[in-house]
């Protein structure tokens, strides 16, 4: 439920006028009338993580701009598009996409996340085909060196081969090193 002492008076009368996008584990999520999102997280320390990770990757092209943090809500700029899991079922996973990813993971790697990873669902596709991070969490609060959840998702999708093609192609040093990691946790599974 909404903590009146967080967000303050005015946020709360807003709530009625803005239009609900979703909710996740950590927050919830309004479109505000200027078509900024707001995004109220459960807890404090959620709404601290995602800020440091938004603060780090400020700037970059992955990560839609962010205009405040404060108390447990992050105001950033609307994200428009569909998630990758349902752009794949929509359109299949073209090599363009799949090269994009791999250039997102990559960057993850450049900004010096601990968690190399992210869900299908958590990356937008825009309608130009470029990608942003809706949901970034554990970035550098988890350890995972290689792109564990999104493997899954592909496979789920059967999209995985492909992916995994297209990264043995561009990036055969991540993908000597990703694979075996891969194949042991589908194993497993």
């Amino acid at each position: 439920m909404i903590n009146k002492n967080i967000y303050g008076d005015d946020f709360e009368l807003e709530f009625n006028k803005w239009k609900y996008i979703g909710k996740g584990h950590h927050g919830i999520v309004y479109l505000m009338d200027d078509g900024k999102v707001i995004k109220i997280c459960n807890t404090i320390k959620s709404c601290r993580k995602e800020e440091m990770v938004i603060l780090k990757a400020d700037g970059n092209k992955y990560f839609p701009k962010t205009y405040e943090c404060g108390g447990n809500y992050i105001i950033r700029e609307y994200v428009e598009g569909i998630s990758l899991s349902d752009y794949i079922r929509l359109y299949g996973l073209n090599k363009k996409i799949a090269r994009e990813v791999i250039e997102m993971l990559k960057e993850f790697i450049k900004l010096r996340f601990s968690k190399i990873d992210i869900r299908c669902k958590d990356i937008f596709v825009t309608k130009h085909e470029t990608l942003k991070i809706i949901d970034p969490k554990g970035c550098y609060s988890k350890k995972v060196n290689y792109p564990r959840h999104l493997c899954k998702g592909l496979k789920k999708l059967g999209a995985l081969d492909e992916f995994l093609d297209v990264l043995r192609r561009q990036e055969p040093r991540l993908y000597k090193k990703w694979y075996k990691k891969i194949q042991k946790y589908f194993d497993k599974a």
